[in-house]
């Protein structure tokens, strides 16, 4: 209650103070600066308004509205809101009111009103670490007092933390300075030997605070300059020391001073302290002892006050160099071997390098190197004594390359030279080849903290002198030299990302070395800088491709490839193929015939990979062997076909002979012919009869109806029997034979001829009662008659008939000669002349009567007139 009357108070105050404004909001305190990280509480009043109250009014910080729990409401018309501050920018805080009803709109500028935030921090702790200076200026100490101390907290831009120095005499007198950081303070004349008192305050508008007070001698803050004119003095007569000399920075009037010397060889990055004790005194000059002969030093030189806690030390004077002098080589050179290349047949080929021996004392001018070969027989030859010194690779001098025959074993002998003497002998020994001892075994070389980590198993073999270990890379070598109990080692050379080396461990066995043990290493991986490119080993096949390619040289791969992937493309589709690191080959399967791959190769590390190029090739349309296939197939299917051809016509032959070339039925074999409509058949006429003094008329079936028109007027014609009557003259008898009449339609047209091989074709034979011409015939009148669908062909001898073959052998297709003919049957002859087909050669030798000419002609030429052939 009496907070809440204070606040109403208090409220009541700003009232009247706010009597001219036009806001119905009133908003209190507004300070000045609020401190961060503590708890503000802010009020809000409304002034002469009813239609709203305090439960209408909310707080706005920064555009958020608090949450209403940390409201508190103190009437019906104010109300008061405390929050944390937290942010260190400035901000507004602004008290508002709502709409109380939706039927009441308010003018949202006359219900506001805010409270503007300006933060800062306290200040936390008072200035700490506070050191001051005063700096020497030529041969005085200048009278200005430089101070630094730390900062005691953290600060705003609207309210810094503002430092005040103070520095105060014996005399009272009192001298200050304001600055936000490192502040000086000028004294005028500086006073030595006297008494002050320094301290620091820092303020803010949240606080105040001090540091602690400095009360010291005025010269324990003195910084003299250091020594100068440093000068080192070498001694011949004392190879290991060198004598140092300096002037006073300051006179002794002031104070005494107390000294700090250092030194370190050129190139070394440690340097070496001279004990305090032994520079302690006002001193001018100094002795550096053990140090090594022949080696090149940098000295540097710092001074104070010597008086006890006083003062603070100078800095180091400018480096004074100087080389001691040389004395004889101290120890062996460090003498190695490695093999070049592979070994041929008269041995192998090493080079020998050596480094100068770790107390070299001056600089090494020459080598003198002498090799031994010992034979079987313990014959010794001497294959080189030499001083020389070939190359320098920093500390790696090479020597000399020497063949190293397998059948000899081999010692090396080196001696280090400098100005003044020679160092003790070193001994390397070569065994002969197949007789070298064991070397390390479970040989890891790994990564390790940027260097390579060596690690292996001792040998069974316990006479073990040293171990060397070897490393190979870019075509540099080194090598370290390890105690024989040494099993894991940092190889302390200098080596680069991405380099393959090749390491290396020797076992010395009183200085012959054994086999080596080498395995491959990398510093640090990256991805390949190329790829391998595929080429095909030999022409694509049918469905596959052979893909070859070459191991990426160790220099550009950058890593141990771990895999290669191959890819081939064809059209859209793209498939890989993932293969070992060590492979140098793949056969791609299932391809399509016929068709366009593109490949390539990416070459895989553990750091990435790299692309290779592309390479396209065609898989052949057909696999190895198919064409010959599909000939020798179709060959073979073909011969089958002809096989089965033969072998069918062979077992149908009388089907295919009556089917190309039909029996014709032969009128000669006919019973037909017997019958007559006038006489009762005969069952067997002698065929005597037949075949005696028979003229014949040869009329060609085709030409038929010529032949009709000529006789139609002299020969009696019944067409609707097909009978034709023909009259034929013999002399002295008559004949059997008859000639072919065409049948003869019902409209008297005579059809084409050369259908008469599909129609019925007629024979037959008249014999008549009364002879031809008034011949008087000697049988009586035989009318006989046959039909057949075919005509018989020229010539033909009926196979049937072939049991009558003998009484036909004189018996030929030949026309009958003139002089063999009747007057009609000659004329007869010569009209159809150009419609004979069957012209056969007259018989050469007509020697027989012209009865027996008749009669062979007549049987042999009625088959092609339609006729038969007597019986």
């Amino acid at each position: 209650m009496e907070s809440a009357g204070q606040m109403l108070m208090l409220a009541a105050l700003m009232l009247t103070a706010h009597a001219g404004s036009q806001n119905y909001l009133l908003t209190f305190p507004h300070p000045k600066f609020v401190r961060v990280g503590s708890n503000f509480t802010a009020t809000c009043v409304i002034i002469n308004r009813t239609e709203v109250t305090a439960d209408d009014l909310y707080w706005n910080l920064s555009e958020t509205i608090l949450p209403r729990e940390h409201y508190s409401k103190i009437n019906n018309s104010a109300i008061s809101v405390t929050f944390t501050v937290t942010s260190d920018k400035p901000e507004w805080l602004f008290c508002l009111c709502r709409n109380p009803s939706p039927n009441i709109v308010l003018n949202q500028g006359l219900y506001m009103h805010g409270i503007y935030l300006q933060k800062g921090y306290a200040v936390q702790q008072p200035p700490g670490n506070l050191s001051c200076v005063a700096l020497q200026e030529n041969t005085y100490i200048s009278g200005t007092i430089t101070c630094e101390w730390r900062d005691s907290g953290p600060q705003t831009e609207q309210d810094p933390i503002i430092y005040t120095l103070h520095v105060r005499d014996m005399t009272q007198g009192n001298y200050t300075t304001t600055t936000k950081t490192k502040a000086q303070v000028s004294l005028g004349t500086y006073p030595n030997h006297m008494n002050l008192e320094i301290w620091v305050e820092a303020k803010n508008s949240l606080g105040m605070v001090e540091s602690e007070h400095l009360k010291e001698e005025a010269n324990w803050f003195v910084k003299t300059n250091p020594p100068s004119d440093i000068s080192v003095i070498s001694e011949k007569s004392f190879p290991t020391s060198l004598l140092l000399n300096w002037t006073l920075p300051i006179d002794k009037s002031y104070f005494r001073l107390m000294y700090r010397i250092r030194f370190t060889t050129e190139g070394a990055n440690t340097w070496t302290d001279v004990p305090q004790e032994d520079t302690s005194q006002d001193i001018q000059s100094f002795r550096l002892q053990n140090l090594q002969p022949g080696t090149k030093y940098i000295s540097q030189v710092s001074c104070k006050n010597a008086r006890r806690g006083h003062g603070r030390w100078s800095d180091w004077s400018n480096n004074a160099t100087k080389w001691t002098p040389e004395a004889p080589p101290r120890g062996k050179p460090d003498l190695w071997m490695t093999i070049l290349g592979s070994p041929n047949a008269n041995g192998q080929n090493v080079q020998i390098a050596c480094k100068d021996p770790v107390h070299s004392n001056g600089r090494i001018t020459m080598f003198s190197l002498m090799i031994k070969a010992h034979r079987v027989t313990n014959a010794s030859t001497q294959l080189e004594n030499t001083t020389e010194m070939i190359s320098r690779s920093g500390d790696i001098t090479v020597l000399k390359q020497v063949p190293i025959p397998d059948h000899q074993s081999t010692q090396v002998f080196l001696t280090a030279i400098n100005s003044v003497g020679q160092s003790e002998k070193a001994f390397l020994g070569v065994p002969e080849r197949g007789k070298e001892r064991p070397s390390v075994e479970d040989l890891r070389v790994s990564s390790q903290d940027g260097r390579l980590l060596v690690e292996w198993r001792l040998p069974r073999s316990s006479e073990v002198s040293e171990f060397v270990v070897e490393w190979v890379g870019r075509g540099q070598m080194d090598w370290q030299k390890e105690n024989k109990s040494t099993t894991r080692t940092h190889i302390t050379g200098p080596l680069e990302p991405f380099v393959c080396y090749r390491v290396s461990v020797y076992v010395l066995r009183s200085g012959w070395s054994s086999k080596a043990t080498s395995v491959e290493a990398f510093l640090k991986e990256g991805a390949p800088s190329e790829a391998p490119s595929v080429s095909l080993l030999g022409v694509p096949g049918h469905d596959g491709a052979h893909l070859v390619w070459t191991q990426i040289p160790p220099e550009r791969s950058r890593g141990f490839i771990s895999t290669y992937t191959i890819y081939y493309r064809t059209g859209d589709a793209t498939r890989a193929v993932t293969v070992l690191g060590n492979s140098s080959s793949y056969k791609l399967t299932s391809l399509s015939p016929d068709t366009t791959y593109d490949t390539w190769i990416t070459a895989s590390t553990i750091a990435g990979s790299y692309k290779g190029s592309t390479h396209s090739f065609t898989t052949q349309k057909y696999a190895p062997g198919e064409i010959e296939g599909i000939v020798v197939g179709v060959s073979l299917g073909f011969l089958f076909f002809f096989l089965m051809i033969v072998l069918l016509c062979f077992y149908k032959k009388d089907v295919i002979r009556e089917n190309f070339w039909p029996r014709i039925p032969d009128p000669g074999e006919s019973t037909i012919k017997n019958w007559s409509p006038d006489y009762s058949l005969k069952a067997d006429l002698p065929r005597e009869s037949c075949v005696s003094g028979i003229s014949v008329l040869d009329v060609d079936v085709c030409d038929g109806r010529s032949l009709f028109d000529e006789e139609k007027a002299g020969l009696p014609l019944k067409k609707d029997k097909f009978l034709s009557e023909e009259h034929s003259s013999g002399i002295g008898g008559s004949s059997c034979m008859s000639s072919p009449r065409q049948s003869v339609s019902d409209s008297d047209e005579g059809g084409d001829m050369a259908d008469t091989t599909a129609s019925t074709v007629q024979y037959s034979s008249v014999v008549a009662s009364s002879g031809y011409k008034g011949q008087t015939p000697a049988q009586p009148t035989l009318f006989s008659r046959s039909e057949s669908t075919q005509p018989l062909l020229d010539c033909e001898e009926n196979p049937d008939t072939s049991a009558q073959e003998g009484s036909r052998q004189s018996q030929r297709c030949s026309r009958p000669t003139g002089n063999n003919l009747s007057p009609q049957g000659a004329a007869l002859r010569e009209e159809l002349q150009p419609l004979d087909f069957c012209s056969l050669p007259e018989d050469a030798e007509n020697n027989t009567p012209a009865e027996h000419q008749s009669a062979a002609s007549a049987s042999s030429y009625m088959p092609q007139l339609g006729g038969y052939r007597p019986q």
